[in-house]
Formats: structure tokens, C-alpha cells, sequence
């Protein structure tokens, strides 16, 4: 007698998840750099309002210019405002500024990992793959689609698209998480269901479906 054909369980209500690593799953104490902020007579903030300019720090994120050259820009950037020797300082501090993982999103994307491919697709330097490794994250995705390395950034449709493919899922078939507005704006512009991140249990909600 031939056995029945058992039937398929429920399609998952996305085929991937796709989802940023800073101020998602990486987290950055700004502490050090704001206390020489303040040392230096300046407005906390001032040194990432500088860095994180579009002229400043897209070349390092499309992978056309080095750390140090970007910390090079953002001394230039603060010049007239510090001495030199404190704008460098500052600089520094921005790119050694401690990070630490949040492992309530770590552990949300592994168990999601589970169920479905996970891309990390992220606008980061050429360093990103050593800080994944000193934070034991090498394994956490199927893929890293990283910006320096690929010559694309957020909010770019391009590197979605990328991210998507890298999944083997259709746009209209991803989750996307990032914690910028104008990235899950480019996301849902392509069909992918945008998830603006700003705690974990944003994230929480997001995936529940996943394990209905």
C-alpha cells in the first residue's frame, strides 16, 4: 500500500530576514569620547554629528578610504572648533569607542535562523568582519553583505536588492530590519516588510509570526 504524501506544513510569512548590525545588534558606549567632548568645551554629539556627514563618512563606508583616513576627515572637520592635536583625539575616540553585542537581538536572529536565511546587509567600514569576530559573531548569519565591501550603502535599493538575492528570496519575500527610518523606507519601496528598530522587542514582534 503507498503511504500518503504528507502534506506541507505552513509557508513562513517571509522566506528571510534581512538586518542591520549598528544600533541593532551592536551597541557603542559613546561615554569616553563625550566625556573629552565635554573636556574640550564641546556639545556632546558634536564629534558624530561631524563624522557621520555624508561627505565624511561615505568614502569609508563604500570602502574608498581607510579608518584612519576617516579619522583623518573628521579632525579636518573639527578644525576651528579644538586644537588639532584634540580634533585627532576625538577622532580616535569615535573609531575605538567600546561596543558590546545585545544578545536579546542575537538570540532572537539566531532562533530565526532556524526557520529562515538570515543577512546581515549593513553599512559598515573594512573592519566590520574583525569586530564581528572579537564579538563572536562570525557564525550569526548566512551571509554579511557589507557596504565596503560590496561598494554600496544604505539607502541605496542596490544593496537590498544584493541582500535579498545573497538569501535566495524575492524582494516582496524579506524582512528587513535596520534602525534608520530612510533604509526601511528604500526596503518597503522595494516590497520587503520594513521594520523600524528601535528596541528589541521590536524585533520580538516582528519575527512572532515566524514561529506561529
Amino acid at each position: 500500500m503507498t503511504e500518503p504524501t504528507p502534506l506541507p506544513g505552513p509557508r513562513p510569512p517571509f522566506d528571510a530576514v534581512l538586518c542591520d548590525v549598528d544600533n541593532v545588534i551592536r551597541r557603542f558606549d559613546p561615554t569616553g569620547l563625550e566625556a573629552l567632548e565635554r573636556a574640550a568645551g564641546l556639545a556632546e554629539g558634536t564629534t558624530m554629528k561631524v563624522a557621520f556627514a555624508p561627505e565624511v563618512d561615505l568614502p569609508v563606508l563604500l570602502g574608498l578610504a581607510t579608518e584612519q583616513e576617516w579619522v583623518e576627515s573628521i579632525a579636518e572637520g573639527l578644525t576651528g572648533l579644538v586644537p588639532e592635536a584634540t580634533a585627532w583625539e576625538l577622532g580616535t575616540a569615535l573609531l575605538e569607542s567600546p561596543f558590546h553585542a545585545d544578545e536579546t537581538v542575537v538570540a532572537l536572529l539566531r532562533r530565526a535562523r532556524t526557520r529562515v536565511p538570515l543577512v546581515l546587509v549593513t553599512n559598515a567600514t573594512l573592519g566590520l568582519e574583525a569586530d564581528l569576530d572579537s564579538l563572536g559573531l562570525t557564525d550569526l548569519a548566512d551571509h554579511v553583505v557589507s557596504s565596503a565591501r560590496v561598494g554600496l550603502a544604505k539607502p541605496d535599493p542596490r544593496i537590498l536588492e544584493l541582500a535579498a538575492a545573497r538569501a535566495g528570496a524575492r524582494p516582496e519575500r524579506c524582512l528587513f530590519v535596520d534602525d534608520t527610518e530612510e533604509n526601511v523606507m528604500a526596503a518597503a519601496a522595494l516590497g520587503m516588510h520594513g521594520v523600524h528598530f528601535r528596541r528589541a522587542p521590536d524585533l520580538e514582534r516582528a519575527l512572532e509570526p515566524l514561529f506561529a
